[in-house]
């Protein structure tokens, strides 16, 4: 489930590959932790939990709900065809490919920060779906970033496919795939530290995302070859 490192055309990972899964998916905890609590109830990269309160919602009547849950999923679809297209693409770095998709994301989330305290981390209806597009723009430019440089078997937005799979391994194979594992425990790690971050230093909640984000496009350029460690992981 390891991030691949380097790759032809610019598209795979440089260096410190793990580090960065690690940081994308605590933000990814962060920003849904923001978002659900301060955004609306919806979250910005689990289109699945927002696919079914879309559902629940209309059947409800809850159209408020609705349209914030539907527009979320707008959103990230466009931000994965973005971090899809950018991390794909070969021109001049760090516009293009992985530290191409991370700088466009970095700048997606501080761009949140800013609006946020600019309301005075009081944002009206309109603003509050605004800020909520833009959180899940920025996730869905990490996923399809991540789809395209990892391929399917690495996330860093949501788990089910992951846990489902550690939990399938360990029951046929008898093998835990001890990173595997602490990636998926990255995910409520990152919620818990944005829920923190709304409920005692709510003014600043949004920056935690857009401070891990960045930490990653840090480590994924700090060092253009591969970092020790950061290959496939092996299944022993």
């Amino acid at each position: 489930m390891a991030l691949r490192p380097g790759g032809p055309g610019g598209r795979g990972w440089p260096g410190h590959a793990r580090t960065a899964q690690f940081l994308l998916t605590l933000a990814s905890g962060a920003v849904n932790a923001v978002s659900f609590l301060a955004l609306g109830g919806v979250f910005t990269s689990v289109m699945t939990a927002n696919s079914a309160l879309l559902g629940l919602a209309l059947g409800n009547g809850h159209l408020s709900l609705a349209n914030l849950a539907a527009l979320a999923i707008a959103a990230y679809l466009v931000g994965a065809v973005a971090g899809s297209w950018l991390t794909a693409a070969t021109g001049p770095a760090p516009l293009t490919g992985v530290t191409g998709a991370l700088l466009a994301e970095s700048a997606l989330l501080w761009a949140l920060f800013a609006a946020w305290l600019f309301l005075d981390g009081a944002p009206g209806t309109t603003a509050r779906a605004a800020l909520l597009a833009v959180g899940a723009g920025a996730m869905g430019c990490q996923s399809g970033s991540v789809r395209v440089v990892a391929g399917s078997s690495v996330t860093t937005a949501y788990i089910t496919g992951a846990l489902t799979g550690l939990v399938a391994q360990a029951t046929v194979e008898r093998k835990l795939q001890r990173h595997n594992g602490l990636v998926i425990l990255s995910l409520p790690v990152g919620a818990a530290a944005g829920g923190a971050a709304v409920r005692w230093a709510p003014l600043v909640a949004p920056g935690v995302p857009a401070v891990l984000v960045t930490a990653a496009l840090a480590v994924t350029v700090v060092r253009r070859g591969p970092a020790p460690g950061d290959g496939p992981v092996p299944d022993a």
